[in-house]
């Protein structure tokens, strides 16, 4: 019998995420000059990390040859969020803080539920702890909050929840999450993945943080990848009861998060010109990718995160064609959208490369 076999069914049955196609690798593919490629496919920050991270980062390095003590960051934290530092779950990216939570509650005869087109993180965490993934099906790409209500059986013991959500932008507004939350059973865990939240609009943002004290059954996790720039530092962080969070200590890996990104997150934290700065450049960069879009007749869905996504005929041609261009944005046929394809907000620069690009390709 061959090893694979001896491993477990619901493993074997997991789909290996896709991340967006690194500029080096479209670079040694296509014999493309790396300096002329405009990666817009992981919705990272085109500002890069801020000033004071950068100084941060440099600082940290000569204390590497010690294990991370991530006091600092949690008291940051703390501060920021009015929460106790034993309510805050430190993870190796938001990735990592969500699969402790699937751990913590998930496992074989448990099911979890998430929405169609929600982030493709929320199965795979689910199928990994062996429970049951329930897709819900979607209400205007986004998620239709009564129906996850009537998709609870018995079994189910998790709910993710992203807003913004990703990889289609859409907002739940959050008078509507509040009266789902109430009507939840309190044996079912709310995960509400908050990894764009600083991109909304500030009319449109609420202080979740403030519904932990009447939610004991609610997560929110956040990271540093986004507006903070820190995506390949792999820091990121959840909110919870003190409860949660010693269970989800129980199943941390030790150290996991390390010197440089836990020093570049608190001074992150700290840079609120660098945030406003990227928050203004992203409103900006929307307003012309979108402009473009309906320029070029393609039908875009709202968005409320720091990306687009957008339909095209042929989009795997299409997406095909960007990359002979030297423009990398993200194919969602993954996702169950093969018409679709989700460009992230870059530099003024960047976003006009490619528009004229998507114009060649179509």
């Amino acid at each position: 019998m061959p090893l694979q076999d001896q491993s477990l069914p619901y493993v074997r049955s997991i789909s290996p995420y896709q991340p967006g196609k690194p500029i080096t690798q479209l670079a040694r593919d296509l014999g493309l000059d790396v300096e002329k490629i405009v990666k817009l496919a992981s919705n990272e920050n085109p500002l890069g990390m801020s000033p004071k991270a950068q100084a941060a980062v440099a600082g940290a390095i000569a204390g590497l040859s010690r294990y991370p003590d991530d006091f600092a960051l949690k008291q940051a934290l703390a501060e920021r969020t009015g929460l106790a530092m034993e309510r805050i779950v430190l993870g190796n990216g938001s990735n990592d803080v969500l699969d402790l939570v699937a751990r913590v509650f998930l496992a074989p005869g448990r099911s979890a539920i998430f929405a169609q087109y929600a982030f493709a993180v929320y199965p795979l965490a689910t199928i990994a702890a062996g429970a049951e993934p329930i897709a819900v099906a979607a209400s205007d790409y986004g998620h239709d909050l009564d129906a996850m209500l009537s998709a609870i059986r018995p079994a189910t013991r998790l709910i993710w929840i992203a807003n913004p959500n990703n990889p289609t932008g859409t907002f739940l507004p959050y008078a509507r999450l509040k009266a789902f939350l109430r009507a939840l059973p309190e044996e079912v865990v709310v995960v509400l993945d908050e990894a764009y939240n600083e991109y909304l609009a500030p009319a449109e943002r609420v202080d979740t943080t403030a519904w932990l004290g009447e939610h004991a059954n609610l997560v929110i996790t956040r990271t540093f990848s986004k507006i903070y720039g820190l995506a390949g530092l792999r820091i990121g962080y959840a909110l919870c009861s003190a409860e949660i969070a010693d269970l989800m200590n129980r199943v941390r890996q030790p150290f996991n998060g390390n010197n440089l990104a836990l020093a570049a997150a608190v001074a992150a934290l700290d840079d609120h010109e660098f945030v406003a700065r990227s928050y203004a450049l992203n409103r900006a960069g929307m307003a012309q990718i979108v402009a473009g879009l309906k320029r070029l007749a393609c039908r875009h869905i709202p968005s409320h995160g720091n990306f687009v996504t957008f339909c095209v005929p042929n989009a795997a041609a299409v997406n095909q064609r960007l990359l002979e261009n030297g423009v990398i944005i993200r194919p969602i046929a993954a996702y169950g959208m093969p018409d679709w394809l989700r460009v992230t907000i870059g530099t003024e620069s960047e976003n006009k490369r490619f528009l004229e690009a998507l114009e060649k390709s179509l």
